[in-house]
C-alpha cells in the first residue's frame, strides 16, 4: 500500500471517565494502530467535568506521518471482522464528510488489542484525505480491505 492514498492526517479523540484509568484508555487507543505509529503517538490531556461534575479526561492526538498513515487503513482492513465491514459498507455515506472518514471504535475491546465499531463511548477517529471525493475515499477503503 503506497502513500498515494493521500491521507493527510488522522485525528484521535477519546474520553477517560472517572471510573477508567486514563493510562489504559490511552493504551486502548494506541492498540488501534500499527506498532510503527504507536511509538510516536502522543496524547494531549484536557481535564473536563461531566454532567454531575464527575471528572473526565479528554485525550486527543494527531497522526501526521504521511508515509505510515496508509498502514492504518490496511490494519483496519485486516483486523476488523466481516460484520463490521458490512455494516460500514451499508452506512458509508454517514461516515463521510468533506474529505474525512469518521470511524468510532469500541475502547473496551481495543484494550484487548481488537477492533470493533461502536456508537457508545467510543474512540473517535477522523481520517482526512487530501483532495479526494467521497467515491475515491470509498474506493481506497475497498482497496485497503476496510470495505468488502
Amino acid at each position: 500500500m503506497s502513500s498515494k492514498l493521500s491521507i493527510g492526517y488522522i485525528d484521535i479523540r477519546v474520553s477517560a471517565h472517572a471510573t477508567e484509568d486514563p493510562g489504559k484508555v490511552e493504551g486502548a487507543a494506541k492498540n488501534l494502530f500499527p506498532a510503527e505509529l504507536q511509538e510516536t503517538l502522543l496524547f494531549e490531556k484536557t481535564k473536563l467535568s461531566g454532567h454531575h461534575t464527575n471528572p473526565i479526561i479528554l485525550l486527543t492526538a494527531k497522526l501526521t506521518e504521511r508515509k505510515l498513515l496508509p498502514l492504518v487503513l490496511k490494519k483496519f482492513g485486516t483486523d476488523l471482522n466481516t460484520l463490521d465491514k458490512e455494516q460500514l459498507n451499508q452506512d458509508i455515506t454517514q461516515h463521510l464528510e468533506k474529505g474525512n472518514l469518521y470511524l468510532r471504535f469500541d475502547k473496551q475491546v481495543a484494550v484487548l488489542g481488537l477492533l470493533k465499531f461502536t456508537q457508545t463511548d467510543p474512540i473517535h477517529l477522523k481520517i482526512h484525505f487530501k483532495n479526494k471525493t467521497p467515491d475515491e475515499i470509498i474506493e481506497l477503503a475497498k482497496q485497503s480491505g476496510l470495505l468488502p
